[in-house]
């Protein structure tokens, strides 16, 4: 049974539209991804009225093209960031037991033990694990969430990745993480969980200029421009922070992964683990997918300059991606066997180091010379603690009365599709019920938010392509059915 409360649509939209106009909330967010919606749902859930803007649509930035998991943290051990090593592994935990364990699953992870990983990198992989799963040790994860790392035969290392090269492989170590669903669909479901809390979930408004009790704003669907006041606003656009923000200096390090069919590596039932060569601290990922794919990432490379609306991936960041894995498998993969590719932007706070990968990922909290806060850095799997330190500095700057934050225990709302009438799609399992419900419920208004957010099937063109009228049909009858 779908909760009314939580529903996003257009007829709400443009309700809340009408209400946010006339009103003043007690907090403005900024940006509609992980970060922006885990700060509507803190603030909200204290007791404060709350509206959200966001220029596009639900996670349309760097929120949907991440590695898709939800990790604790073994990346930082290597680099000596154990503080965060530690944040990460305290929200995997509360994300995996507590919050969301209905979008996230154990995902084995393999380190093989083949020609291509060097003895040392054998021994730093299979010490980190053991690192981490003391993180998870200290976090109260219980093994029946995340079990144990374990070293696993030359037969089960076939087993679990069937396209590991076998000739001189010495089996692997096996580790486990959490796999999200989907990245774009936690966002969304934090926003849902947010809305029934009462907060205003308003896609494709813009901000024009903030100030400490608002902004100006544009509606992109009809160019209307108008006042939202607020007694607190929190700028929380990831990239384009400093395009808000000018004394906020942003680094955009852009991640890219490609997206391979499942059958090309035998159908894998873990993500292979693939150091960099020559490093002990970097690794390559091949993750197993929903709708029959892999994919393989993810890269960490410099993007300055004018921030893109979309992140788009480059060839040699391709070849990088392809040259690792292929260190490691049987039969090379070749670029015309690579059906997809995407690159997200990280917004990292500029420390001035050398490179993006020596960059830490903690988050910063600020208030602006303007008298509103932004929040920036971090990664997906902190999103919760970031949302809440954010809104602890704005109801202590703002003196705004509100509780203690309880997003740690709060359990995000479930995903009740109705079963399917009719198959749009049957190679990407796409239904008609899908479109309605994100139509109906998930906020989704136009073919591209279905099939590039709420769906992925967009990450690959043909698979896109061979959708996208037929979602474009559908989604026009449901909106006019809405209205």
């Amino acid at each position: 049974m779908i909760d009314a409360s939580s529903a996003l649509n257009a007829v709400r939209r443009r309700g809340d539209l009408l209400r946010a106009a006339e009103e003043t909330v007690d907090v403005l967010v900024v940006g509609g991804g992980i970060t922006g919606a885990g700060v509507a749902l803190d603030a909200a859930s204290r007791g404060l009225s709350v509206a959200l803007i966001e220029a596009e649509d639900l996670a349309f930035g760097t929120s949907r093209f991440s590695s898709k998991l939800v990790h604790g943290g073994l990346r930082y051990l290597a680099t000596g960031d154990v503080a965060t090593a530690r944040e990460s592994a305290q929200e995997r935990h509360l994300l995996m037991t507590v919050i969301a364990p209905h979008l996230i699953h154990p995902l084995g992870q393999l380190l093989p033990f083949s020609r291509g990983v060097t003895p040392r990198q054998r021994a730093a992989g299979a010490m980190g694990m053991a690192m981490g799963d003391l993180l998870r040790v200290r976090a109260h994860t219980p093994r029946t969430v995340l079990p144990a790392p374990t070293p696993v035969s030359r037969r089960t290392a076939l087993r679990l990745a069937p396209a590991l090269d076998a000739a001189g492989l010495r089996g692997g170590m096996l580790s486990y993480d959490g796999q999200l669903v989907d990245d774009a669909r936690l966002v969304v479901t934090v926003a849902r969980t947010a809305a029934t809390y009462g907060a205003r979930i308003l896609t494709r408004v813009r901000a024009i200029r903030l100030r400490g009790d608002g902004a100006t704003v544009e509606d992109a669907l009809t160019g209307e421009r108008f006042e939202i006041d607020a007694r607190a606003v929190i700028n929380a656009t990831g990239v384009w922070a400093g395009s808000l923000d000018e004394a906020i200096r942003v680094r955009p390090s852009r991640g890219t992964h490609i997206v391979l069919d499942a059958d090309e590596l035998g159908g894998p039932t873990a993500a292979l683990t693939i150091p960099h060569e020559g490093s002990i601290s970097r690794y390559v990922f091949a993750l197993p997918q929903a709708y029959g794919r892999v994919i393989v990432g993810l890269t960490d490379e410099d993007a300055p300059g004018t921030v893109p609306r979309v992140a788009q991936p480059t060839e040699a960041e391709i070849d990088f991606l392809l040259a690792n894995l292929n260190r490691v498998v049987a039969a090379p993969v070749r670029r015309d066997q690579v059906r997809g590719a995407f690159a997200g932007l990280r917004p990292l706070v500029d420390s001035s180091s050398a490179a993006t990968s020596d960059v830490s990922r903690r988050h910063l909290v600020a208030m602006s010379d303007a008298g509103y806060v932004t929040v920036l850095g971090g990664k997906l799997t902190t999103y919760r603690r970031m949302a809440e330190d954010a809104v602890d500095v704005a109801v202590r700057t703002r003196g705004l009365p509100a509780i203690q934050s309880c997003t740690a225990s709060l359990r995000l709302v479930d995903r009740v599709v109705p079963r399917a009438a009719e198959l749009l799609d049957d190679r990407a399992g796409l239904s008609d019920s899908e479109v309605e419900y994100a139509v109906r419920v998930e906020g989704a208004m136009t073919a591209a938010d279905v099939l590039d957010r709420r769906t992925r099937i967009g990450l690959v063109d043909a698979d896109r392509g061979r959708c996208r009228f037929a979602v474009e049909e559908l989604v026009a009858r449901t909106l006019a059915d809405l209205t």
